[in-house]
């Protein structure tokens, strides 16, 4: 800033106002300034100013997948709406491992940023007891709980499966299966879904490491009709594994829906052209990742929040796999 400061013929502090609060400065200094940033190429230190100010600008959100479509609306809402208040995403990736997420946490915290966006809610207490103590804002996503930890915005997972349970015996089915990733929130769904159904079915299920592929539907199908040739629908925990499924259910010459009923979780961006388009629950993630950022900025600006929990709730979208 010194440095700048020379070149423009102008104080440090100056310098200061038209790089973090440019209206304080006249537009003919400004645009000295500007020049002679894009002259020497200066970046400010964001470290050394969020210690000089004692605040940082920058939030921290952990989605356990960057492949797949699931959480990208919530990113990209996120994204949108912390930009515009002045504030950076950054993004980590903690897979579906609780433990690995731990580790993250902990370095996480370690660098104080503004606050933190979680996908799900924090199990470990140990994690629980860092986050209460580092009186960083966190707000928990894409689940629900009657205990979070700070802020909430989310949906229940249970009955998300029940409600695909009663659909599809509304829609007739008797025989249905299951076909899930291995993640909690995944499995929460899959099991609702066995204890809502009506009938004396023994619901067959068949379960993979997160996150699920394409393949991984396909294969559970091919598995399925060997061991049990007479289902008539399968639930998917995930759209990708549906996808399988259909397809699968295609090469196999099995009508969709006549024959076996299909059900996803996501409404991805493909589900409503698949052939035929996919009956799913959609999530609106939008909503989450603007409510998440407006909450975040509320609290870490000092300003009164009415509601810190919010049920978002799901939408099953019915279409021709059903």
């Amino acid at each position: 800033m010194s440095d700048l400061a020379k070149l423009t013929g102008v104080t440090k502090v100056t310098v200061s106002r038209a790089l973090n609060s440019p209206e304080l400065v006249s537009s003919e200094t400004l645009a000295r300034i500007r020049e002679a940033v894009r002259q020497t190429g200066y970046t400010p230190d964001l470290i050394a100013g969020s210690l000089a100010s004692n605040r940082s600008r920058l939030i921290v959100a952990l989605i356990p997948a960057m492949a797949g479509g699931v959480f990208q609306e919530t990113v990209t809402a996120l994204t949108t709406e912390l930009d515009a208040a002045g504030y950076q995403l950054l993004l980590g990736q903690s897979g579906y491992d609780e433990s690995r997420e731990e580790a993250l946490l902990e370095a996480i915290i370690g660098r104080r940023p503004a606050g933190i966006v979680l996908t799900g809610v924090v199990h470990s207490e140990a994690s629980r007891q860092k986050l209460r103590v580092s009186g960083i804002p966190v707000v928990e996503t894409w689940d629900i709980t009657r205990a979070p930890l700070d802020m909430l915005i989310g949906f229940s997972h249970q009955k998300v499966g029940e409600s695909a349970a009663r659909y599809l015996s509304e829609r007739g089915a008797k025989r249905p299966a299951i076909v899930t990733p291995g993640d909690r929130r995944a499995q929460l769904r899959a099991e609702a879904f066995i204890g809502a159904f009506d009938g004396d079915w023994t619901i067959p299920v068949i379960s993979v490491a997160s996150p699920a592929s394409l393949g991984d539907g396909r294969r559970a199908l091919t598995r399925l009709l060997d061991e049990h040739p007479s289902i008539d629908a399968v639930f998917c925990g995930a759209d990708i594994m549906a996808l399988g499924v259909l397809i699968e259910a295609r090469h196999r010459d099995i009508a969709v829906p006549r024959r076996l009923k299909v059900v996803g979780y996501g409404d991805q961006t493909f589900a409503v052209d698949t052939d035929p388009p996919l009956t799913t629950i959609r999530i609106d993630g939008t909503k989450i990742g603007k409510l998440a950022a407006s909450m975040l900025i509320a609290k870490i600006e000092g300003r009164a929040q009415r509601q810190r929990k919010f049920d978002v709730g799901f939408e099953l979208i019915e279409r021709g796999s059903c």
